[in-house]
Parts: structure tokens; C-alpha cells; sequence
């Protein structure tokens, strides 16, 4: 009976061992497949520092949705984004000052020069489409739809159109109130080229001007006589306190910005692509940066989509990926 307890004891110590082992060998396993948020699964790299993000107010929602989940899942990256306006990104990022250049409409060829004077290199990356959207407040109860010449009517400088009547004799004897994006927005710039022909918009004490569209969103809301425009993100967000307008060109029916009218091109001429440009340079000497360019293409559509705009289709996105792995060779 001795010798059978003695035996019993020693199997149940080598038990106990084994036990200890197996927990040993688990040890630092438990965060397999985490990392960075790039898309590589089992990727067990880590990154860190800061990346500066400014531009453009219009593409500003769905950076913010980025940045926010990425920094979620990525909390030694300080990443921060600002909105100082397409041309206000580009005064930084052609100075090599940031590291992403958000903006709603492409490159000039003067802000190119300074960039490259300065050994910059901006490269574009297509995030998601905007119908640039023209509102008034749910308060308006004439208008509904509008042509390119009476837009143009309402906003150039040489017409002699101040007050809804002149535009129509049915509409009220009111003066019309613009808000309109600052100089400095991408938005401004694309409505003054494909609305105004690069003709100088009306201003003055009837025209209020800044590139923070939620000022330009407060002042239509209230005020039955204000008409204005900005990317379409922000009219969904306030669809209870604004109406869209249907927008016509010549003789054809007017259409209102969609997803479906966005999408497939027939709100026409506003519809337009959203970008952020990527510094080069900082793309290949930072990882955060890199890491960061690659979770932005594997999740804008989601982010576009969830901040009220339209994601492209997926093969645009994974053609842009392809396109930056070469960036840091």
C-alpha cells in the first residue's frame, strides 16, 4: 500500500509539471494576428509618432472617421487632422510641413512648382466621390430646383440679380443671402470653375465666406432668403434643416445629388472625386505614415460611406494600393 501511494504521488507531481509547461510555452502567444492596421494578418509590428493631416473641410469627416479608428486600434501614433482648406493644405504640405494634404479638387500647377522648389513630392490618392451639394433652408418654400444660368444669375459678381424676384416674378421681393466656401476651399474653387467659368463671385454685406462649412450650415438654416453650397456629407447631415436643390443643365430635367445620382455621374456638373495627398518623402522615411496610407485605402469606402458620401468601387481602392506599395522603394 506504501508503494502504491509513493506512485500515485509521483504521477501527480509529473502531471502538475506538464501543466506548468504547457502554460510556459503559451506565454506571449495571446496576441497573435494584432499589430498594425495595415490589412497584413499576422503582422505583429507595432508603430508609432505623429502624422499632421490639414486640408480640405469637405474631405475633413471622413479623415476624421480614419484617423479616430485608427488611433483606436494604433495608440502610440498621434495622429491629428485639421481643415484649413484645399489651398490651405496645400501652403503646408507643398512646404513639407505635413505628411497628408486632404483636398476636393486637384493640384494646381503653381502649388506643383513651390512643392517641387521645396523637394517635395505630393501624390494623389482618390478617397471617395462628393456631389457638391446647393441648399437653402427646409424654411424655403419656393425653390426647389435650379438651372446652371440661374446659379450663375445668383452668384457672379456682374449680375444684376440681388432678390429671389428678379429671378422669377413669383418668388419673393427678398434679397438672396449667399454663404458660400472661403478662397481658400477646394469646394469654392470647383464651383467657381464649373458654375462661374473663373468669374468673380458676388460679396459684400449679402455674402459670408469661410472655409468651416458648419458656419455656412447655420446660416442657411434659418433664414428662408439664404441659399449656399458644400459638399454633400454635410447637407445629409443636416437634411431635418436644409433642402437640396435639383440642379439642370440647358434643357435637360434637373437632378438632385444621390448616392445613385453621384455614383453614376448624372448629377452633372457637381459631382466630383475627393482625394488626400500623400508626402512622398514622409511616406518612406515614417512607418506610421506608410501604415497609416494603407489603413486609409482598406477602409475609406466604409468611412465615406458612414460620413454621407459615395465609396468607390473596391478595385479602385486595391489599385491604389498597389500603386503605393512602389512608393517606398
Amino acid at each position: 500500500m506504501k508503494n502504491f501511494k509513493s506512485l500515485a504521488l509521483m504521477l501527480a507531481f509529473i502531471l502538475v509539471l506538464g501543466v506548468l509547461a504547457a502554460c510556459g510555452s503559451n506565454e506571449g502567444n495571446t496576441e497573435e494576428g494584432s499589430g498594425s492596421s495595415n490589412g497584413e494578418e499576422g503582422s505583429s509590428e507595432s508603430v508609432s509618432g505623429p502624422i499632421a493631416i490639414d486640408g480640405s473641410s469637405t474631405v475633413f469627416p471622413i479623415m476624421e472617421n480614419l484617423v479616430y479608428t485608427y488611433s483606436s486600434e494604433n495608440p502610440e501614433v498621434n495622429a491629428t487632422v485639421n481643415s484649413s482648406g484645399s489651398g490651405g493644405g496645400f501652403k503646408k504640405s507643398t512646404k513639407g510641413e505635413i505628411d497628408l494634404s486632404n483636398a476636393s479638387r486637384e493640384i494646381k500647377q503653381e502649388e506643383e512648382k513651390i512643392a517641387e522648389e521645396n523637394g517635395v513630392e505630393l501624390k494623389p490618392l482618390t478617397l471617395a466621390y462628393d456631389g457638391l451639394s446647393v441648399v437653402v433652408s427646409s424654411k424655403n418654400d419656393f425653390v426647389d430646383e435650379l438651372s446652371v444660368e440661374q446659379l450663375k444669375q445668383i452668384f457672379l459678381e456682374s449680375s444684376d440679380v440681388k432678390k429671389w424676384s428678379d429671378l422669377n416674378p413669383e418668388w419673393p421681393d427678398e434679397t438672396i443671402k449667399i454663404f458660400s466656401p472661403g478662397h481658400d476651399s477646394g469646394t469654392f474653387d470647383y464651383f467657381n470653375e464649373v458654375i462661374l467659368e473663373e468669374q468673380p463671385m458676388k460679396e459684400g454685406e449679402n455674402t459670408t465666406l469661410s472655409e468651416d462649412d458648419n458656419v455656412l450650415v447655420r446660416g442657411i438654416q434659418n433664414d428662408p432668403n439664404a441659399i449656399g453650397f458644400f459638399g454633400y456629407a454635410y447637407y445629409a447631415e443636416n437634411k431635418d434643416s436644409l433642402k437640396v436643390l435639383g440642379i439642370s443643365e440647358g434643357e435637360g430635367e434637373a437632378v438632385k445629388p444621390s448616392g445613385e445620382t453621384i455614383q453614376d455621374g448624372s448629377y452633372t456638373p457637381l459631382s466630383r472625386p475627393l482625394f488626400t495627398y500623400v508626402n512622398v518623402n514622409a511616406y518612406k522615411e515614417k512607418p506610421q505614415v506608410q501604415d497609416f496610407v494603407k489603413y486609409t485605402l482598406n477602409n475609406a469606402g466604409k468611412a465615406a460611406e458612414e460620413v454621407g458620401y459615395v465609396a468607390l468601387p473596391e478595385e479602385k481602392y486595391q489599385e491604389q494600393l498597389d500603386k503605393v506599395e512602389g512608393w517606398a522603394e
